[in-house]
C-alpha cells in the first residue's frame, strides 16, 4: 500500500509542472481527484491480491466514473454510474478540448475539455506509474512516464521550467524510491528508527536475533536524492549558456527544426493588414538619427514565393552571430566603390508591442548595441532573438547605408549576382500574362538598374494604379488581377507585384515589411500603426540589396512612403548638355575617394570603436572582467558563510564572557547572579569546545572538566600562564553544574584567549587558516541540521498503514 500512495504523489507532483501552461488553478483539484481515484483503486487491488494486469484496468474503470462524475454527471445514472449518454458527452468535451489546445497559445484558458484531458492524462501517467512501481516493482522505471509528463511544457514554453516545481516534482520521484526501498529492505526484518545524532553500535544482525539496522541504507539513499536535487537546480544556474553544435541540426533556425528549437514568427502579412486597419493611430516607437533624417525600419525579409504570397526562410543565428560580440556579419554585394553614409539611430520601442522577438532595424545594420541575446541572420542581417522580447527596449544601431549614385548602378550591369536562387525562384503555374507584363514594361531598358526604374515607373506613374486596403486576398488569380485589371491594392500588393516582376527579368528580389519614416515630434521621429508598410528588396551585385517603393505615397496612398534618391526618374536631358557622366556628381571628391583600392572599409572599426562618420555612443555595460571579477567575489562570499556564521557566535560568547556578577544581597538577586552565572560559563564551554573541535582536538564525551583540563595541559605542554588559564575555565564550569553555591564567576575572556592561543600554536598554519576560513565546528552543526531533518523523514517512515496481526490479538 506504501507503493501505492507514494506513486499517486510522484504522479501528481509532476503533474505540477503543468502549471504554466494553464491561466487558472481548475485544473489542479481536478487532477488532484483524477489521481485519487487512481490511488483508491490501486489500494482496492492490493487489497484483494489482484493480480498485476489487473490493477492498471481497474485504475482505468475508477479513472472513468470519477470522469463521469465531474463532467457528465448529468448524462450517467446515479450521477456516477456511466451510460451511453455520459460516454458520448465525455466523446464530446474531448473533441472540444482537443480543438481548443489546437487553438489556443498557453496559457490556455481552463475549458472544460482542456480540463478533462489535462485530469484524463494525469491519471493514465498515475496509472502508469504505479504499475510499475507497486505491480512490477520496478519503480525506477516510473520517472518514464513522469519525464514524458515534464516534458510537454517544455517543449510548448520557451521559458526554463520552474525551479520550485522542479524540486516538488523531483521529491515526489525521490519519496517514492524511498518507499520502493524500504518495502525491499523491510523483507529483511521490521525496520528500526535509529537517531543519527546519537553513536550506536550496530550491524547486520544482533546477536541476540534482533531486527537488522538499515538507517544506513536510508540515510545514503536520501543524501544521495537530496544531493542530486540540489545540483540539478544550482548547477545550470552557476553554468554559461550552452550551444547547440552545428553537427546535431538542432538549435536556432536550423532547417528541419521542431518547433521547440526555432523562434515563432507570426504571419507578418496578416500583421500588417491588421495593424492598417486599426481605426486610430497607436505609437509603435519613437527614433532619432544623427543626420537628423527619417529612413525605413526593417522587421522582415520575405525571401520565397509560392505563388500566392511571399514567406520567411526561417532565420539562422549562431552563437558568434551576437550582437553582444561586436559588428554584425557583412552586407551581401556590399563593395568597396559604393559611397557610405555612417549613421547612429536610438530606437525605442513602445510597451504595447506584444510577442515581438525581431528588432526594428534601418538597413543594412553594422553594429547594435542591445541588452539581451539578440542574433543577426547572416543572409538577411534581421535580428531577432528566442529568449527576448522587444517591448519597451531601447537600443542604438549603427549602420553603413549605400549611397550610390545612377552612373554607379548602371556600371554594375552584367556582373552576375551571386546570391541565393531562392531569390530568384517562382512557380511554373505563374499566370503568362504576367511574364508578358514584365518583358513588356522592361523593354527597351539598357541596363538592370534600369529595368528596375521602369518597374517601379509602372506603379508609380499617376492613372496606373490605385491604393485601397480593401484587396480580395492572397492567390495566383488576386496577383493577377492586381496587375491586369483592377490595380487596387495595399503596399503589401504592390512590393510582391514589385518583386515578382523583377524576378521574371532577372533581378534578385525579397519583400521587406517593417515601418516607413513616421512624423517628428521634437527632437524624435513617432512611427505608429498606420507607418506599417511593406516595400520590394532589389538586389545588384557590387551594392547589394537596395529598398524601391512602388506604393503611392501622400493622400492618395501611403502617407509617409517615400522613394529613395538613387530610384528617383531619371532627369530628362535638356538639349546642348553633356549626356558624359561626371564621376562623383552626387557627392563632393572629399567625401568619395577616387580610388576604390585606397578606399576604407565602410564596416571596420577603428581601435577605438569609431567608424568614419559615425559613432555608438560609450558603453556603459561592464566589461567582461568587472563581470567575472563580481561573480568571484560573490562566490567568495558565499564560501566564507560558515567563517562568519563562526565569527559571528564567537563575538556573541564573548560579551557574554565579560559580565561582572556582584556578590547577592537578596534571594533574587541571587537567583539572577545564578542565571549569569550559568550563561557565562555554558558560553565559555561552548566556544571551548568549539575551539578543540576547529583544531582537530575534540574532547571525548567521557572526560571531565577537569580531566580535559589536566590532558591538554600535559599533552600540549601548556605554560604556566596557558595552565592556570584553563585549570580556572574547568573549575568554573565543575563549581556551576555540582557546587550549590558557586561563589562568584570572574570573567573568562582572557582566560579564554589564553587557552586558544596556546592551542593555536600546537597546529600547522594550514590547520589556523581552516579554522578560520571554514572552521569545521559551523559546519558540524550544518551537518547535525540536516541528519535532524532526516529524522522527521524517518518519524513519517515509522507510521504504520495498518494493524499487526499482533496489534489486532491484543
Amino acid at each position: 500500500m506504501r507503493l501505492t500512495i507514494a506513486s499517486g504523489v510522484a504522479a501528481f507532483t509532476a503533474a505540477l509542472l503543468l502549471t504554466p501552461l494553464f491561466q487558472g488553478g481548475g485544473w489542479f483539484w481536478t487532477s488532484l481527484g483524477a489521481v485519487l481515484a487512481v490511488v483508491a483503486a490501486g489500494l482496492l487491488s492490493s487489497r484483494l491480491a489482484l493480480p498485476a494486469w489487473a490493477a492498471p484496468l481497474l485504475g482505468v474503470a475508477a479513472t472513468w466514473i470519477y470522469l463521469t462524475a465531474a463532467f457528465a454527471s448529468e448524462k450517467a445514472w446515479a450521477l456516477v454510474v456511466p451510460t451511453k449518454g455520459s460516454v458520448v458527452e465525455l466523446a464530446r468535451l474531448l473533441g472540444v478540448g482537443w480543438a481548443d489546445i489546437q487553438r489556443f497559445a498557453a496559457p490556455v484558458p481552463e475549458t472544460e475539455g482542456i480540463t478533462l484531458l489535462t485530469a484524463g492524462g494525469v491519471a493514465l501517467i498515475a496509472i502508469a506509474v504505479d504499475l510499475l512501481a507497486a505491480r512490477v516493482r520496478r519503480a525506477a522505471l516510473s520517472g518514464l512516464p513522469l519525464l514524458a509528463l515534464a516534458t510537454v511544457p517544455a517543449t510548448i514554453l520557451t521559458d526554463p521550467i520552474s525551479w520550485w516545481a522542479f524540486i516538488v516534482a523531483a521529491l515526489g520521484f525521490v519519496s517514492l524510491l524511498i518507499a520502493d526501498g524500504r518495502e525491499r529492505v523491510g523483507h529483511w526484518g521490521r525496520a528500526v528508527l535509529v537517531r543519527r545524532s546519537r553513536q550506536t553500535a550496530s550491524g547486520p544482525l544482533a546477536g541476540n536475533g534482533a531486527p537488522a539496522d538499515t538507517s544506513g541504507l536510508r540515510l545514503s539513499g536520501k543524501r544521495i536524492g537530496f544531493a542530486a536535487i540540489l545540483l540539478a537546480v544550482l548547477l545550470p544556474a552557476a553554468l554559461p549558456a550552452m550551444e547547440p553544435v552545428s553537427f546535431f541540426t538542432f538549435g536556432v533556425g536550423g532547417r528541419g527544426s521542431g518547433p521547440g528549437n526555432s523562434i515563432s514568427i507570426p504571419n507578418p502579412i496578416a500583421n500588417l493588414k491588421g495593424q492598417l486597419d486599426l481605426p486610430e493611430r497607436r505609437v509603435v516607437l519613437s527614433y532619432t538619427s544623427s543626420d537628423k533624417k527619417p529612413r525605413y525600419l526593417r522587421i522582415y525579409a520575405l525571401d520565397t514565393f509560392d505563388g500566392q504570397q511571399f514567406g520567411m526562410t526561417q532565420p539562422k543565428g549562431a552563437p558568434e552571430n551576437r550582437t553582444e560580440n561586436g559588428p554584425l556579419p557583412e552586407p551581401p554585394g556590399l563593395g568597396p566603390e559604393v559611397k557610405i553614409n555612417n549613421v547612429v539611430t536610438n530606437v525605442q520601442i513602445s510597451d504595447e508591442i506584444a510577442r515581438l522577438q525581431f528588432l526594428p532595424l534601418p538597413y543594412p545594420a553594422r553594429e547594435i548595441r542591445v541588452d539581451g541575446d539578440w542574433r543577426a541572420d547572416v543572409d538577411t542581417l534581421m535580428v531577432f532573438s528566442t529568449r527576448e522580447e522587444a517591448a519597451g527596449i531601447d537600443y542604438d544601431v549603427m549602420t553603413s547605408e549605400p549611397e550610390p549614385t545612377a552612373d554607379l548602378l548602371d556600371s554594375f550591369d552584367g556582373i552576375r549576382p551571386e546570391v541565393d536562387e531562392r531569390f530568384l525562384a517562382l512557380p511554373d503555374d505563374l499566370p503568362p500574362e504576367i511574364r508578358q507584363l514584365a518583358e513588356d514594361e522592361t523593354a527597351g531598358a539598357r541596363t538592370t538598374y534600369d529595368a528596375a526604374l521602369k518597374l517601379q515607373q509602372f506603379f508609380t506613374k499617376p492613372g496606373n494604379f490605385q491604393y485601397d486596403l480593401r484587396t480580395q486576398g492572397h492567390n495566383s488569380s488576386a496577383l493577377r488581377n492586381f496587375l491586369i485589371s483592377d490595380r487596387v491594392g495595399y503596399c503589401e500588393q504592390f512590393a510582391a507585384s514589385m518583386a515578382v516582376l523583377a524576378r521574371l527579368v532577372g533581378i534578385p528580389s525579397r519583400v521587406a515589411i517593417g515601418y516607413t519614416g513616421g512624423v517628428q515630434v521634437g527632437d524624435r521621429w513617432e512611427v505608429g500603426t498606420n507607418d506599417s508598410h511593406s516595400w520590394p528588396e532589389l538586389y545588384f551585385e557590387g551594392v547589394g540589396w537596395l529598398p524601391f517603393e512602388p506604393t503611392p505615397s501622400g493622400a492618395a496612398g501611403q502617407g509617409s512612403a517615400r522613394v529613395p534618391p538613387y530610384a528617383a526618374p531619371r532627369p530628362t536631358p535638356t538639349p546642348g548638355a553633356s549626356n558624359t557622366p561626371t564621376p562623383g556628381a552626387s557627392s563632393s571628391s572629399a567625401d568619395e575617394p577616387q580610388n576604390p583600392a585606397t578606399r576604407r572599409n565602410p564596416r571596420e572599426l577603428d581601435r577605438e570603436g569609431t567608424a568614419a562618420t559615425g559613432t555608438l555612443p560609450p558603453d556603459d555595460s561592464m566589461p567582461l572582467i568587472g563581470k567575472i571579477g563580481i561573480g568571484a567575489a560573490a562566490l567568495l562570499l558565499v564560501l566564507l558563510i560558515p567563517a562568519g556564521v563562526r565569527l559571528i557566535t564567537r563575538n556573541r560568547r564573548v560579551r557574554s564572557l565579560g559580565w561582572k556578577v556582584s556578590q547577592p544581597s537578596d534571594e533574587l538577586t541571587a537567583r539572577m547572579a545564578a542565571g549569569r552565572n550559568q550563561v557565562t560559563v555554558a558560553a565559555a564551554w561552548a566556544e571551548l569546545d568549539d575551539v578543540l573541535f576547529d583544531y582537530g582536538m575534540a574532547r571525548e564525551s567521557s572526560e571531565t572538566p577537569r580531566a580535559l583540563a589536566r590532558r591538554l595541559s600535559q599533552q600540549y605542554e601548556f605554560d604556566a600562564g596557558s595552565a592556570a588559564a584553563i585549570t580556572a575555565i574547568a573549575s568554573a564550569v565543575e563549581r556551576v553544574l555540582f557546587a550549590r553555591d558557586p561563589g562568584r564567576i570572574e570573567p573568562m575572556s582572557k582566560d579564554l584567549r589564553k587557552v586558544r592561543q596556546a592551542l593555536a600554536a600546537t597546529v600547522s598554519r594550514g590547520r589556523r587558516v581552516r579554522a578560520v576560513l571554514l572552521p569545521p565546528s559551523t559546519l558540524r552543526r550544518l551537518r547535525l541540521l540536516g541528519e535532524r531533518l532526516l529524522d522527521g523523514f524517518d518519524l513519517l517512515e515509522t507510521i504504520r498503514l495498518r494493524r499487526t496481526a499482533a496489534q489486532k490479538g491484543g
